[in-house]
């Protein structure tokens, strides 16, 4: 059988800075805690506990927190967090992806020279939520091209044409996704800034999944279920391969692959360590 193994699978730029990061600090003999789990992987998260680092899960812990030092993980905080943490006199170690720092900064200024904020994101995930708590006033997140509809013809925002408005994304956003949903503002007379902030690896890395997915007879995509970026690569190869499999590590490979598949694909969302993906391949190698 063909393996064909996706040349951008695995860490990206911005979790392999992170996950460094908070390694580099286990060697220092004080208490490490990360903000929210370093990257969206179960088993890097385990093997960090095992070496003590704690995860904080939001600021009301970190209130709790008296000595040591705060990895901010590569998703990146509100702005109010960094107050916290200095207030409690704590060590900050910023592993913030430099994409989404550049979208934070974004945010401060256009903000703060009174245009609002609209983030084309997933609601709830933690970049989206960094990004909001940088803007001066709240701002509006878009996930679908049913909100993105409803919002810009909703008597209330008709001012679109008007107000100074201006657009960011979530950096793992659907790239496809993004076009379509800006369309829909435009179409509706928007003409405010529109910032492509989608990173490179990650349009780069669901390209190459939609392409290997045409070409396979079946497609495995290995990342956390927590993950929205491994979320996003599985949609993209399930529309061009029916035959596409959604797993975390090895043990959850229990695959019946179609007896005339002569072909398997196999990517990895931007938290998936290499060591996961090269059992996988080799499984998959020896196995079928």
């Amino acid at each position: 059988m063909e393996v064909t193994v996706a040349k951008s699978a695995g860490f990206c730029f911005g979790v392999k800075r992170a996950v460094e990061k908070v390694y580099e600090q286990t060697k220092k003999g004080k208490k490490i805690y990360t903000y929210g789990p370093i990257i969206h992987n179960g088993e890097v998260v385990r093997d960090l506990e095992k070496k003590g680092v704690t995860v904080i899960n939001g600021k009301e812990e970190l209130e709790q927190v008296t000595e040591g030092t705060v990895v901010i993980r590569s998703h990146g905080v509100a702005k109010e967090i960094y107050e916290a943490i200095e207030a409690r006199g704590l060590e900050c170690v910023d592993a913030t992806c430099p994409f989404v720092k550049r979208i934070h900064n974004i945010a401060e200024k256009e903000s703060g020279a009174g245009k609002r904020l609209i983030i084309i994101g997933n609601p709830g995930h933690p970049e989206v939520e960094g990004i909001r708590g940088w803007a001066a006033s709240d701002a509006v997140v878009i996930e679908s091209a049913e909100e993105a509809k409803a919002f810009a013809e909703d008597e209330k925002n008709l001012a679109l044409k008007d107000r100074e408005w201006f657009i960011v994304s979530q950096t793992t956003f659907n790239y496809n996704k993004f076009k379509e949903l800006v369309e829909i503002f435009l179409k509706r007379g928007y003409n405010g800034i529109v910032v492509n902030t989608i990173c490179n690896a990650t349009e780069e890395r669901q390209t190459e999944a939609r392409q290997i997915a045409s070409q396979v007879g079946s497609m495995i995509v290995i990342g956390d279920a927590h993950s929205s970026n491994s979320r996003k690569l599985y949609d993209i190869c399930k529309e061009e391969c029916e035959s596409t499999y959604f797993i975390q590590t090895l043990d959850d490979l229990r695959l019946e692959l179609p007896k005339a598949a002569s072909s398997v694909g196999i990517t990895a969302g931007a938290s998936t360590p290499n060591n996961i993906i090269e059992e996988v391949q080799n499984y998959v190698r020896i196995n079928f």
